[in-house]
Formats: C-alpha cells, sequence, structure tokens
C-alpha cells in the first residue's frame, strides 16, 4: 500500500477511535460516588414523573453538591429542579466552574418570588453569582437589576420547573420549561473559566434536582 495513503487510513483510524467530547452527556444520578458534597448531605432517590432524582437537604448557609469527574467551561446545560414555596428557604439551582467549595459562579431560582403580590419580590426570581466577591447583595447594591429577572409567566413554586442555561465566554442565557424568550441574559463576571459542575442550595434551604444533561461546545 502507497505510504501516503496507509498514513492517511490511520490517521482515519485514530480519529474515530477518540472520544466526541461535544456529546451530550448524562450523568448518572444512581451512584452516590459520583457526587462530593460541600456543606450539605444527600440522598438518590426515584420521582414518578422525574425518574432519578438527587434530594440535597437543608443547612444553614449555602451548599453545593458537585459532579466527581466532570470539567465544564462552555456549552448547555439542562436539569429539572424542585424548591418550595417557603419565604427565604428555598434557593435552588446549579453551580459551574467550581474551584473550590467558595469559588464558583451559579444561576439559581427563588420559587417563593415566583408569583409574589410583589413586583419587587417577583424580581428577584432569578439570579446569577460569582462567589466569592459577587455575591447576590453585592450585585444588588452595585448593579441594581442587572443579574436578577422576574419570570414572565406563573410557575408553581412547590413543583418541577425545567432550566436550560447556555454559557459562552461573553454570554449566559437562561431559560425556564419551554417558553422561548430567555428569563435571563447577563455577561459572566467570570469570562474564561472552568471547571466542575454542581447542585446548588442557599441558605437554609434544600432542594430536589434530576435530568442533568451536559452539553459541551
Amino acid at each position: 500500500m502507497n505510504k501516503s495513503i496507509l498514513f492517511v487510513t490511520s490517521l482515519l483510524t485514530i480519529l474515530s477511535s477518540r472520544p466526541c467530547f461535544s456529546q451530550t452527556r448524562t450523568p448518572d444520578l444512581t451512584k452516590a460516588s459520583n457526587f462530593s458534597a460541600s456543606n450539605r448531605e444527600f440522598v438518590l432517590g426515584k420521582d414518578q414523573d422525574k425518574g432519578q432524582i438527587i434530594q440535597v437537604k437543608s443547612a444553614e448557609g449555602p451548599g453545593v453538591v458537585w459532579l466527581e469527574n466532570v470539567l465544564f467551561s462552555t456549552g448547555t446545560l439542562e436539569f429539572d429542579v424542585k424548591g418550595k414555596d417557603v419565604m427565604q428557604r428555598s434557593f435552588v439551582g446549579l453551580a459551574f466552574h467550581i474551584q473550590n467549595d467558595s469559588t464558583y459562579e451559579a444561576i439559581y431560582f427563588r420559587p417563593f418570588n415566583f408569583n409574589s403580590a410583589e413586583e419587587l419580590r417577583r424580581s428577584h426570581s432569578v439570579q446569577y453569582i460569582f462567589l466569592p466577591q459577587f455575591d447576590w447583595f453585592n450585585l444588588r447594591e452595585s448593579q441594581p437589576g442587572k443579574y436578577e429577572n422576574p419570570l414572565p409567566k406563573p410557575v408553581d413554586p412547590n413543583d418541577w420547573f425545567h432550566v436550560k442555561i447556555t454559557i459562552s465566554h461573553q454570554q449566559i442565557q437562561v431559560y425556564v420549561n419551554d417558553w422561548p424568550t430567555k428569563v435571563l441574559d447577563v455577561k459572566p463576571i467570570n469570562p474564561n473559566a472552568d471547571g466542575k459542575l454542581g447542585f446548588w442550595v442557599g441558605n437554609g434551604s434544600d432542594g430536589s434536582f434530576a435530568n442533568l444533561r451536559i452539553q459541551p461546545d
């Protein structure tokens, strides 16, 4: 066989055998060994509608249950989440670009604000943060209304809802359920990061999570 043809054939064989890192990943939620936790306990279980779920228990302060052996930089993240309609006791979302238990970005929701009669509270329904320096109160004080938004339609605060987050170095966009309109559109404060992914809950909060799908760019 011609050496050039042999080289090309060998190269194609090698490339075709490499894993496609852009493929969608659906992490296994059935094995506790796939996770590590900071300031939280968690249990794995099943939901009649959502299938395999992870339930993160409440505690004082924020907590993260992150996936082992999964790194993420840019792409699309989707998951189902359920909080509760209890004032200041339901902050649920996803942390990404985790460096350690106190340095990460997160998108999270406040279900107890979803359908409030008070416009100000509704405007605090979905939030972006970058800890430790840019927590919600720092961002709200320095740039009010830029990193948090209301939801455009009612959502049952005690039921599951679906979240889609697209992350690039220039933009983070958040969608809820099957709505075509973004519920949050921000420029990341931490534009060139990568790191681990984790289910996030805030102070005094618990939450349930299911159907995490990771689509890297």
